[in-house]
């Protein structure tokens, strides 16, 4: 509960009011004061940089091989938040909201990354019904995993955590744990989650040959979008890096589950996307409710 002067600021208006909502969830008598937090402009900043960064990385790190490439240039990206956050002396854990979650509400987020990825697959599917990858785009897709594809249990594990926990853990410090909490007191939660979700989906903008290709921008904003109602909802970041993991883990293990093809595109299949979409949605909505106080403990005073 924020207190003082603070409070009364709070109280007139709106958009604080959902700042400080977000900053007490979920309620704690032993809080005292809001998290430290970036400012607002430092949101955009740090994800243009990290971007930058991660794209300049790529000449040097893309002959280490791809899974060394996969987690250098997440690192790239992730290291402006970081760096951020040491500049104005505030600690990481408090930055970033990594608060512990209680086994429920962890199973929830895993829950509700099955449930993004179904979404977001029916969302995928259904742009494909309009709209067509660039030539080339499906063939890259299958030969990144054909260079991930594993020859045992533990080169297993290693492309997992290329795949899915380096991406979900970086990009997660960077878009839930630096820039939304940054933009929240000037946006509210909506306006903080869209923008967040934005800027999330322009560093899926992929090169296509001489133009580059938006074809994941759509895709890439709705499930930040859902990973940003679940940051706000949770006031954790665990929340969203279990999420966001189960959702790269779940497409990295079902890659492979598809046809090839073969350099021809195969016929969409709308009903089926329609179908996924609504079934992941409501059960996404569904996991919301029961997330109830996920909080292990509370948030130490700033």
């Amino acid at each position: 509960m924020v207190v003082g002067k603070r409070a009364s600021l709070f109280a007139r208006s709106p958009r604080r009011q959902q700042t400080a909502a977000y900053n007490a969830r979920p309620v704690s008598k032993a809080r005292s004061k809001a998290a430290p937090q970036l400012p607002p402009w430092a949101a955009p900043v740090v994800v243009i940089v990290g971007y930058a960064l991660m794209n300049a990385g790529a000449f040097v790190l893309r002959n280490l091989g791809m899974r060394p490439f996969l987690v250098g240039s997440e690192l790239l990206l992730a290291l402006p938040s970081l760096l951020a956050l040491a500049l104005a002396r505030i600690s990481v854990g408090e930055g970033l909201g990594l608060r512990g979650l209680d086994r429920k509400a962890a199973a929830v987020c895993v829950a509700l990354g099955v449930a993004f990825w179904a979404a977001s697959l029916g969302l995928f599917e259904l742009q494909y019904s309009v709209w067509k990858p660039p030539p080339g785009y499906l063939e890259a897709f299958e030969r990144l995993h054909d260079l991930l594809k594993p020859s045992g249990p533990f080169d297993a594990l290693v492309s997992l955590a290329a795949i899915a926990f380096a991406p979900a853990i970086c990009e997660e410090i960077v878009f839930r744990g630096a820039a939304l909490p940054a933009l929240l007191p000037g946006l509210g939660a909506w306006g903080a989650a869209l923008a967040s979700a934005a800027l999330f989906g322009l560093i899926h903008v992929d090169a296509a040959g001489a133009s580059p290709s938006f074809y994941r921008v759509p895709f890439a904003f709705v499930v930040g979008l859902g990973l940003a109602a679940l940051r706000i909802r949770t006031g954790s970041l665990w929340s969203t890096i279990l999420a966001h993991a189960t959702l790269n883990g779940i497409t990295f293990f079902a890659a492979p589950l598809a046809q090839p093809t073969n350099g021809v595109l195969p016929d969409p299949e709308p009903l089926l996307g329609a179908g996924l979409l609504v079934a992941g949605s409501i059960a996404a909505a569904w996991l919301f409710t029961r997330l109830g106080n996920s909080l292990t403990r509370p948030e130490a005073p700033a």
